[in-house]
């Protein structure tokens, strides 16, 4: 799971680590924003309205869902499950609220939360990204103190300041990970069986 507060640079470093990692699987989610320039239905997001996502969360379809800056994210259950059991790396780009929804069905996720070097780069970032209008970039910004709060309930923080080293860094956080017991198991079940050792996917 990769959390950032809007502006942090998240999308950037997920997308630089994809073409690095190509194994890795992006988790789209369902949102009910409206598309950016650009942005493409069922490759970026899933773009919806609000009934039919309200609808769809309460038939449970849903592993996390928010609702960030007035619109809803979701992230599909079914199909985490089903890639987490082939032993499929996912990430998820998430906010934090979702990340502590996720912990709560699979303890074993990893969290990475993105930080941005001072509040003023964050702001210089949002208005250079040109896709917001002014008051919502101050909305974001306001924001952003609560949800750099949470924080220390990650395992990884980066600090996103020399795009590089934090694109390192994110890299290394992802190759540890695939080396924990579980995630060995679940790409490698002939050979723990073999030894005779099991392990729950979570």
């Amino acid at each position: 799971m990769v959390v950032a507060p809007s502006g942090a640079g998240k999308s950037t470093l997920v997308n630089a680590l994809l073409q690095q990692e190509p194994a890795i699987a992006l988790s789209i989610s369902t949102t009910t924003r409206p598309p950016r320039p650009g942005e493409q239905h069922g490759r970026e997001y899933y773009f919806t309205d609000a009934a039919d996502f309200q609808k769809r969360q309460l038939a449970g379809e849903f592993l996390e869902w928010a609702e960030v800056h007035g619109n809803f994210y979701g992230t599909s259950r079914l199909i985490t499950a089903e890639k987490i059991e082939k032993g499929i790396d996912v990430l998820l780009e998430i906010d934090w609220q979702g990340a502590q929804q996720v912990r709560e069905q699979f303890p074993d996720a990893v969290g990475i939360f993105i930080l941005p070097p001072s509040i003023a780069a964050l702001e210089e970032r949002l208005h250079k990204r040109g896709q917001d209008e002014p008051h919502i970039i101050t909305r974001r910004i306001l924001a952003a103190g609560g949800e750099i709060a949470h924080a220390p309930e990650f395992e990884y923080v980066i600090i996103n300041n020399e795009f590089a080293t934090a694109l390192s860094e994110l890299t290394a956080v992802v190759k540890a990970a695939r080396c924990r017991f579980s995630r060995q198991a679940a790409r490698n079940p002939s050979l723990f069986n073999q030894f005779g050792v099991h392990a729950k996917f979570s």
